[in-house]
């Protein structure tokens, strides 16, 4: 293949879902409005936004890459079925993504009080972190487990699908699951 072909190919192949992506990041911006009443209840929460946000694309980005390595290698089937390399895949990003969670609550918490800044209570601010934590994780294995297979199967190149993927499903499901966990913990305490 020449470079202008494998350039166009890469170019055809992401430039829709980057356009996808877009919108996510704008969807989530629209929930961190609805995030920024509840700073005042519980003061740190947006220090940890853009750490959990990240964390998600660092997590899943690194699952993602695992799999398309997989799908390349001849490893891994594009469908969802009991694969020893599959399954040790999905439960490691699992356990990081939840414990990663927890930490951004708790560094958080230990840095504001460190800083001398009002904080919430570490209970309040882990419990956000741990309730948007698992939701985003069983959400973006499987949302980015099926985007990948089904691309991968349609012919696209699955290296040039999961960085957009992983943002825009960490985007929109991170704040969304963010809002619903502030909400929780609201009534819980």
């Amino acid at each position: 293949m020449s470079f202008r072909r494998d350039f166009w190919s890469i170019y055809r192949e992401a430039l829709p879902i980057l356009f996808v992506a877009l919108g996510g990041g704008l969807f989530a911006g629209i929930v961190l409005e609805g995030i920024l009443e509840s700073v005042e209840r519980f003061p740190g929460l947006l220090v940890m936004v853009p750490v959990f946000l990240a964390t998600r694309g660092n997590v899943y980005g690194a699952l993602g890459g695992r799999i398309s390595s997989g799908l390349h290698q001849g490893l891994i089937e594009p469908r969802f079925e009991r694969n020893e390399r599959l399954v040790n895949a999905v439960l490691a990003s699992f356990v990081n993504g939840i414990g990663i969670s927890i930490v951004i609550g708790v560094v958080t918490w230990l840095a504001l009080l460190l800083i001398g800044w009002n904080v919430a209570a570490v209970y309040e601010l882990v419990g956000i972190m741990l309730v948007a934590g698992v939701l985003t994780s069983v959400v973006m294995i499987v949302g980015l487990l099926a985007l990948i297979f089904a691309g991968y199967r349609y012919g696209y190149d699955p290296d040039n699908l999961v960085g957009p993927i992983v943002t825009t499903l960490g985007d929109i499901f991170g704040m969304l699951f963010m809002l619903f966990a502030i909400g929780f913990v609201e009534v819980l305490v």
